[in-house]
């Protein structure tokens, strides 16, 4: 259960109403009244869940919850009386689902008085700025958008409409789209790490370049975004971004790209579109991860990686290949 001290539930819902947020087919009267969301070991007879992974499938056989979310292939597994919606992908129509009982909050605007604001930043309707945030000369910042406490634009950062940037972010020479989260302590516009090493001493190469989001992406709290040493740093729409992620300068990722926690994507790499790089996965420089690859947890990627493979370990390789390589050293190590 939601605690209502932090997260303000709407009000009840028929199941016709969810299947329509859901998508999907409803097996029941679709006049039943839904109060809340709940996992399943928790919901009761008021409340909806979802069963995305065979591997809680006792817990769906034995919920008390009045309705479910389920892949058809899973109905025959359904406790009498529970509700059932039929979905392709029951993770999202249950995101939906909730979101519509718990939308996004959206503050009253308005602008602290202990904000540091400098007189010629564009601040659109709608907006708010909290205690401590500083927005430096020549900022401009779209309509409805939120900039938290002790947040800093610096000189010339532009965002998006609708686009909200957490306590304590630092932002500079970034051009951000609209409707994106950047969430507490991220660092984005920073010198890149581009340096000549010198014996006598390492000659710092001017960061030249910018960083450029486009919309719809979340960056997660305490990811650091580098700009481009000359060419921008480039973050594709939709790309939603960890904690603890280190993009390099001069990085180009795609559309729709997913980068978990930990991760690291090194100078000029090009991720193209829809790529996902697991937590605490490596990415060497230089390199082309192409459309769709998936590179898993810990793998340290040293060569580029073909549209639609996945690859795993350090150094990694196509799935397939390292879990055999994986299985062999696991036979000879038992033999010792």
């Amino acid at each position: 259960m939601a605690d209502p001290l932090f997260h303000k539930k709407t009000e009840a819902k028929s199941l016709k109403d969810l299947v329509e947020i859901a998508g999907g087919e409803l097996l029941s009267d679709g006049d039943k009244m839904i109060e809340d969301v709940a996992p399943l070991h928790e919901a009761s007879d008021a409340m909806i869940s979802f069963l995305d992974n065979v591997k809680y499938k006792d817990d769906f056989k034995n919920t008390k919850a009045g309705a479910c979310i389920i892949s058809a292939k899973m109905k025959d597994h359904a406790p009498e009386g529970c509700a059932l919606i039929l979905s392709h992908s029951p993770y999202k129509s249950y995101a939906l689902v909730a979101q519509a009982f718990y939308p996004a909050t959206i503050n009253d605007s308005h602008i602290s008085d202990n904000a540091h604001i400098a007189a010629d930043a564009k601040i659109g309707e709608g907006c708010t700025v909290e205690a401590g945030a500083v927005i430096m000369s020549g900022v401009h910042i779209g309509n409805n958008s939120y900039i938290g406490a002790n947040a800093v634009l610096h000189e010339n950062v532009t965002i998006g409409e609708r686009t909200w940037i957490g306590p304590n972010a630092s932002i500079t020479h970034a051009h951000i789209g609209q409707a994106c989260k950047i969430y507490a302590g991220a660092r984005i516009g920073q010198d890149g790490f581009g340096f000549a090493i010198d014996p006598a001493g390492h000659v710092k190469v001017p960061q030249l370049g910018r960083v450029i989001i486009g919309d719809h992406v979340e960056i997660g709290a305490n990811s650091c975004i580098d700009r481009g040493a000359g060419p921008d740093t480039i973050i594709g729409d939709g790309t939603w971004i960890d904690n603890l992620v280190q993009i390099g300068h001069n990085a180009k990722i795609g559309k729709g790209c997913v980068i978990v926690a930990q991760a690291g994507i090194s100078g000029s790499t090009t991720l193209e579109d829809y790529v996902v790089i697991a937590a605490q996965g490596g990415v060497a420089g230089h390199l082309t991860i192409g459309m769709g690859a998936k590179v898993g947890a810990q793998s340290g990627v040293m060569q580029n990686v073909d549209p639609g493979q996945d690859v795993f370990g350090s150094p990694s390789l196509p799935i397939k290949q390292a879990l055999r390589l994986h299985a062999q050293l696991k036979k000879m190590s038992s033999k010792n």
